[in-house]
């Protein structure tokens, strides 16, 4: 519970800088909030009247406060472009991102531990020339090309699954696991890359070590000295990565929601900003960063469940 304290209060100070941050460079972007409620061609009075209402002739710091209030109550303003409250508009928004960050996460996980302890026990023979070639792919081609390979093939060749659009997992799951699996594929196939050769790098080191040499003198079966031992400890730090690139996953996302045109929290994101809708953008990037950092401590809680070496206190 002390290290969960400090933690939170950790959380708390960078979510208060990241605030301040966000505010900064939103109030830095060109436009103006009453020109876009009102129009370029509105009558200056008009504009100056409806700043002064807004409260956009203030001074920063009491704009600041204003805002941060707000977030912290739940009132986080009405949006520019949607017209639309802006709290339940981000809650219906970043469930659909959740799912594919969510499958795109497991995916990599799946694919990358199995693939990175494979090329570790067969180090320089082909399986790890495999196995590394293709993490070497994943890292050097770009999400948005695979997206357009997924399109190519799984939707515009074989018609297995559609190539744009979004589907409520609360209407119909199974359209929304449709809609969701290309984008997911997507952005999970350089995360799978990484991750692999992390996984790779851990093991190598692991069964390196002088406490493997001895399970194997034990009599231990190879898949039980893999698997039970070096893999255990080798993990800790597979799953920090992981954890580190959600902030990664959610910054490809704009792109990758926009190519499949998914309506998810990086299609949301795009369109505030596109449209110099400041209070969605400032609203989008602050609930960005605190699913990031939220994401990162639960990681780190898991490695005393995971790693017999780490004692949390």
């Amino acid at each position: 519970m002390r290290y969960l304290g400090k933690r939170l209060a950790l959380l708390a100070f960078t979510l208060f800088l990241i605030s301040l941050i966000t505010f900064a460079v939103t109030n830095v972007l060109p436009g103006d909030v009453a020109t876009m409620i009102m129009g370029t061609q509105s009558n200056p009075e008009a504009l100056a009247g409806l700043r002064e209402r807004l409260g956009l002739n203030d001074p920063l710091w009491v704009q600041y406060g204003r805002w941060i209030g707000g977030m912290l109550s739940g009132d986080w303003g009405v949006s520019l472009r949607f017209k639309e409250p802006i709290a339940p508009l981000i809650a219906q928004k970043i469930t659909a991102s959740g799912l594919i960050v969510a499958m795109s996460l497991c995916l990599a996980l799946a694919l990358a531990i199995p693939l990175g302890v494979w090329s570790a026990v067969n180090r320089d023979r082909w399986q790890d020339a495999t196995g590394s070639g293709l993490a070497l792919a994943g890292i050097s081609l770009p999400d948005f090309f695979w997206g357009i390979v997924l399109i190519l093939i799984f939707a515009r060749g074989l018609g297995w699954l559609p190539s744009s659009g979004y589907a409520s997992p609360a209407e119909d799951f199974g359209a929304a696991l449709r809609h969701a699996t290309l984008p997911a594929v997507a952005l999970g196939a350089s995360l799978m890359a990484h991750l692999t050769r992390m996984t790779r790098s851990t093991m190598l080191e692991v069964m390196g070590q002088d406490f493997i040499r001895v399970c194997r003198a034990k009599g231990l079966s190879e898949g039980s000295v893999i698997l039970r031992h070096a893999l255990r400890n080798a993990i800790a730090p597979v799953l920090t990565v992981a954890g580190l690139q959600l902030g990664y996953l959610f910054g490809s996302i704009i792109v990758i929601e926009t190519l499949f045109n998914f309506t998810g929290m990086g299609w949301l994101t795009y369109q505030a900003l596109l449209n110099r809708d400041m209070p969605l953008l400032q609203a989008c990037v602050f609930v960005i960063a605190a699913v990031v950092m939220l994401t990162n401590l639960a990681v780190d809680l898991l490695y005393a469940a995971l790693d017999p070496r780490v004692e949390l206190a």
